[in-house]
């Protein structure tokens, strides 16, 4: 049944709305992807879920509903496996006045059980194939050994074998909002972070310019423009070192995405907090600094400011002259994290600390404080957000 599979969705919050679920009606009545559960599997995929970062839970959702479905054994009582009123609780629990509108429309939600049980009560012997009768190896959406993603299975061990082929698979499962990420998923989250222009030299065909040229002049005018860019330029602060070691590959795999997706990026690293200098080689940390003056007056406000760390220290380390663990800074370091927001006022903080321990830290709440509360996990989801912030 599907509508076992679209309850299941909502409370997997995965955010299916009426108008998609319609949608996939109508695609099924019109028979886009046959009768094949694979199939229906990539279609009732492509039309239900509007962000890749569901595709996990989908594909729970979508292996559990219909694995249970294969379970209703020969000869029970589908109403007490599925009550009458399980659909009007259904209709209850998610629709909208206007939804439940639609749906008594469409003749109701009690309509494929009224059916099923028609059919029991008109049907007297064994049927095989067809589309109407209970029955195997036809389409009818009730008995077994047929197609009918739609279906109620009745009886029989499961033939096809499709119920389970794909979805247990879970190729995105990386994907899901509330996971670290890998490298693939960090280039999906940054490119929220994109503003195009063409700058630079005219080095790319422009087709519609040469039509429209040549249509006006009566003979071939070529006309180029410059090549669509990334224009937003990203410095990223990397903290290094002690506590962040255990981070180390999740930070990688971030430093390798930015560098790919972003074209105007520049990049130091600190330790812990920032202070008055930071640096570009690790191995150099101590000999070749560079003022954190200097990187404040060379990137102006345009630029949009990304600190990566665990925020896990003393909260000397931020608040008092001399707090830091490696020299004597002059300065707080919540002075010099200050300037930094004072002078790119789109900045955000990125912690790979799960947020439900980020309590137990009062640095955490410190800089997430100086950060306007800008601070967000490094999961998919946090990281959308971040990317969000930076755009406004």
């Amino acid at each position: 049944m599907l509508l076992p599979f679209f309850s299941a969705l909502r409370d997997a919050k995965v955010p299916v709305s009426m108008k998609e679920w319609l949608h996939l009606m109508e695609a099924m009545d019109r028979d886009v992807a046959g009768r094949e559960v694979e199939a229906f599997y990539h279609l009732s995929r492509a039309v239900l879920v509007k962000d890749e970062k569901h595709y996990d839970r989908f594909d729970q959702v979508f292996g559990t509903v219909f694995k249970g479905v294969e379970t209703v054994g020969a000869g029970e009582d589908l109403t007490t496996d599925i009550p009458e009123d399980w659909l009007r609780l259904l209709n209850e629990k998610y629709l909208s006045d206007e939804e439940k509108a639609q749906i008594e429309a469409l003749g109701g939600f009690d309509k494929l059980m009224e059916t099923l049980k028609e059919r029991l009560e008109e049907q007297k012997e064994r049927h095989s194939g067809g589309s109407k009768w209970i029955g195997t190896g036809g389409t009818s959406p009730f008995g077994h050994g047929g197609y009918n993603p739609e279906g109620v299975r009745i009886g029989g061990p499961g033939r096809h074998g499709r119920a389970v082929k794909v979805w247990e698979k879970r190729e995105f499962k990386n994907l899901d909002d509330t996971v670290e990420l890998g490298t693939r998923n960090i280039k999906v989250a940054l490119r929220r972070l994109r503003r195009f222009a063409r700058q630079g030299a005219a080095d790319e065909l422009d087709i519609d310019g040469t039509i429209d040229g040549t249509a006006r002049q009566g003979w071939l005018d070529i006309q180029m423009r410059p090549e669509r860019r990334n224009t937003i330029k990203v410095l990223l602060f990397l903290d290094i070192g002690g506590s962040m070691d255990g981070h180390i590959k999740m930070v990688e795999e971030l430093f390798s995405a930015a560098k790919t997706e972003f074209k105007n990026l520049e990049f130091f690293y600190f330790h812990n907090c920032l202070y008055e200098g930071v640096w570009k080689d690790n191995r150099r940390r101590h000999t070749e600094r560079i003022p954190t003056w200097e990187v404040l007056n060379k990137y102006p406000g345009d630029w949009r400011a990304i600190f990566v760390g665990d925020a896990t220290m003393s909260p000397y380390e931020v608040t008092m002259p001399g707090g830091s663990v490696e020299h004597w800074n002059e300065e707080a370091g919540a002075v010099w994290m200050k300037r930094a927001r004072q002078q790119w006022d789109k900045s955000v903080w990125l912690n790979p600390v799960a947020e439900r321990y980020w309590s137990y830290t009062a640095s955490v709440g410190l800089l997430n404080e100086i950060m306007d509360h800008r601070m967000y996990p490094l999961t998919l989801e946090g990281l959308d957000k971040a990317m969000r912030a930076l755009t406004r």
